[in-house]
């Protein structure tokens, strides 16, 4: 018996869903004179990438990204790693980017890291929202919230020409 994939989002509509987000991120930050994203290793950083492009269109601010890279399932059974110096986040409005909230796992461990410097601010983005969180985190800027049972999978493709999310 094979998978059925349901179509949820295709190229153009998650292309739709990150330019609101952009435009989200800076009606909340166009005081600042700089802003930090921050993607998470792999499809989350490939995201904070398309957000950056996408800022630097309608802002004037500086905008400066970051990864941080962290074991998804035993977050604490290595050390995170930040591609930045993690004091320059000092007094910096930092948005957290992944590209799907499930249990709020990887989200709220990547946070905890950022918030061991004193930050002036603290945004989630993420382009889905599962609602099935296990930790106490929630997203401020959203492309789609998608309610789903636990046996079923989110999966995003991001790479050019191949741009979907599908629900397995």
């Amino acid at each position: 018996m094979t998978k059925e994939r349901a179509l949820i989002l295709n190229a153009r509509e998650i292309e739709q869903k990150l330019t609101r987000m952009a435009h989200e991120i800076h009606e909340n930050h166009y005081k600042e004179k700089e802003l930090i994203l921050v993607g998470i290793e792999g499809r989350g950083s490939d995201m904070a990438k398309r957000l950056l492009k996408l800022l630097t269109s309608i802002s004037e601010i500086q905008i400066s990204l970051e990864t941080i890279s962290l074991n998804k399932d035993k977050p604490l059974s290595a050390e995170i790693q930040y591609s930045g110096d993690q004091k320059a986040l000092k007094g910096k409005h930092v948005v957290l980017v992944d590209d799907v909230l499930n249990s709020g796992r990887t989200l709220i461990y990547a946070s905890r890291f950022l918030l061991e410097t004193d930050l002036k601010g603290l945004a989630i983005a993420t382009l889905v929202d599962r609602f099935h969180r296990k930790f106490p985190i929630r997203p401020d800027y959203v492309g789609l919230t998608l309610s789903t049972n636990l046996r079923e999978h989110v999966s995003v493709e991001l790479a050019r020409g191949k741009e979907a999310v599908y629900l397995d």
